[in-house]
């Protein structure tokens, strides 16, 4: 889906974000508008990206705080 994330410099940024797995972990592919993607994993509270990815911490934390309120809103179905 796609989504308008706020920066801490107060610009937004559109990005596409998709939930999938990746090796039996529960992973988010978000895109770019520039086609960059970048892959999120979450670890216990802490938000991370693959090593071969190009985010900041501060966009990583961004993100991942989206994606939780997401999750909030969206609890999985059982």
């Amino acid at each position: 889906m796609h989504h308008k994330i706020k920066l801490k410099d107060g610009t937004v940024q559109a990005v596409k974000i998709v939930a999938t797995t990746f090796k039996k972990f529960r992973v988010w592919l978000v895109q770019f508008k520039d086609g960059k993607q970048a892959m999120l994993y979450k670890s216990g509270n802490e938000w991370m990206q693959r090593t071969e990815d190009f985010l900041d911490a501060s966009l990583i934390l961004i993100l991942g705080q989206y994606i939780d309120g997401l999750s909030e809103q969206n609890p999985p179905q059982i």
